[in-house]
């Protein structure tokens, strides 16, 4: 059977492209004066604070400052977004209003944010006291902010964490899906149906018996695609985030057997089993093959690609050639990237960093460690996305190996840069955007493998992997 799809850090993580990230999910960094504008991260991590509209200001100031384009950007994209957000939210709880109208912009970006930011105090000073509902109602507003960039690097991260939540601990109902939640919101046109179980982390989806190839048919009896795209309540009910804590009713069907039915689940705080916390995995196949699954571009995972390999070397003896298994895999640092691409071609460009002038910055291999000088097969799907997906054209475009799988996600704008906002939630902003070693754009369109197999519910349900299979008739016997 294939081996256990996504690590927890990998879903956490999902399309963040920061340089040497911690696992998202919660604030990297601690700001060291709460007040400053858009600081840059360090130290520890600490808990987060309600977001007021000084949030919203400073989120709106550091787009413009660090944006790739924000130095000729419309302020009026931005702020029309935010109130969108803000009238979108009020309307949702009811609480929409005769004056929730726009005020007058100009392209003005100090006398614009002025007259939003008395808009939105006049509006939220009416809001019931009730801090999840100012709370929801200014998330609302700060991530219609940066919807209107309609960049999947930008985003923001605001989380709370259960009570007696532990380091390594993780919540929500114990399973990813294929595609991952997070990469059918963020690029719901790359998700094609069915919406199916992946891996099981633990929690309440393992107490259940879900196993890997289930389909969620139903989630709280509504269909997760709609004329073949992703439902956003759906996905939104699928990936749990605290405080939320109401049972969840999945109607699933199980390809093995043909087996229907409906189970309940209810999100948790769990500890997942030791296999979903793992980056990396290896072992080998058809007697001198190495099989390595990478989860996610996390900081030392290139060089624990590396010790893997030299482990199956010491144990088994020579290999001819190495499958490197990447569905799944949500990003991470494109210095590991950089790092591992040194494994198979040195003193090569496998990326570009553009400006909003298109000059360009080019990305080199890390040719610090000798090569692998091994037969390369690397293994995607659509849910490879941002430094994954950034690894899958460089492999393709510097001829290094080759793809088997399905094309990945496009989901690559640039490297994201983190900021921290006064209430301690993280702000992602790329300050470039990015190019294949081609010169070809990869966002939003995604890497096409060479050999295009499909892993589907029914191969992981039967314990089936034909991905795996054809990238063995590529390499050395």
């Amino acid at each position: 059977m294939p081996r256990t799809r996504g690590w927890l850090a990998a879903a956490a993580a999902c399309l963040v492209f920061l340089p040497d990230a911690a696992p998202a999910g919660r604030p990297a960094f601690a700001a060291p004066n709460p007040t400053s504008l858009c600081t840059a991260p360090t130290g520890p991590p600490v808990p987060v604070t309600p977001t007021t509209v000084d949030t919203i200001g400073q989120a709106y100031r550091c787009l413009l400052d660090h944006y790739v384009t924000g130095p000729s950007l419309d302020d009026r994209v931005l702020l029309t977004g935010a109130f969108a957000g803000l009238a979108q939210e009020l309307a949702r709880r009811r609480l929409d209003r005769p004056d929730a109208t726009a005020p007058a912009l100009h392209g003005d970006r100090d006398g614009d944010w002025t007259a939003f930011r008395a808009a939105y105090r006049r509006l939220t000073d009416r809001l019931p006291a009730d801090p999840q509902v100012r709370q929801a109602v200014a998330a609302a507003t700060l991530t219609g902010l940066l919807a209107g960039l309609h960049d999947d690097h930008v985003g923001w991260i605001h989380p709370v964490l259960p009570p007696r939540y532990q380091p390594g601990q993780a919540y929500g109902l114990g399973f990813t899906t294929s595609p991952l939640t997070l990469v059918a919101a963020t690029a719901p046109g790359v998700a094609l149906p069915p919406l199916f179980i992946a891996s099981v982390l633990g929690g309440p989806a393992a107490a259940r018996g879900l196993r890997p190839g289930d389909v969620i048919a139903a989630v709280d009896g509504a269909p997760p695609f709609v004329d073949g795209v992703p439902s956003p309540g759906a996905i939104t009910l699928l990936s749990q985030q605290y405080p939320r804590a109401d049972p969840l009713r999945l109607t699933m069907h199980r390809p093995a057997t043909g087996r229907a039915w409906t189970v309940t689940l209810t999100p948790a705080l769990y500890s997942p089993a030791p296999a979903a916390t793992t980056p990396v995995t290896a072992r080998v196949v058809a007697g001198h093959i190495a099989d390595v699954r990478l989860a996610a571009f996390a900081p030392g995972a290139a060089d624990q690609v590396r010790t893997a390999v030299a482990d199956l070397r010491r144990s088994t003896g020579p290999l001819r050639g190495l499958v490197l298994d990447l569905r799944g895999n949500a990003g991470g640092a494109p210095s590991e990237v950089a790092r591992l691409l040194g494994g198979f071609a040195h003193g090569r460009t496998w990326s570009y960093d553009c400006d909003a002038a298109d000059s360009c910055t080019p990305n080199r291999t890390d040719d610090t460690l000798p090569l692998l000088n091994l037969p390369l097969v690397v293994l995607t799907d659509r849910s490879c996305a941002s430094a994954c997906d950034a690894f899958s054209a460089a492999v393709k475009d510097l001829r290094l190996g080759t793809l088997v799988g399905t094309r990945t996600a496009g989901i690559v704008s640039g490297p994201a840069n983190g900021y921290l906002l006064d209430d301690n939630s993280l702000l992602r902003i790329p300050a470039r955007h990015q190019k294949g070693a081609a010169g070809e754009i990869v966002d939003g369109i995604g890497v096409p493998p060479d050999l295009q197999i499909p892993l589907t519910a029914h191969d992981l349900s039967t314990g089936r992997d034909p991905d795996l299979a054809a990238a063995l008739t590529l390499l050395p016997h």
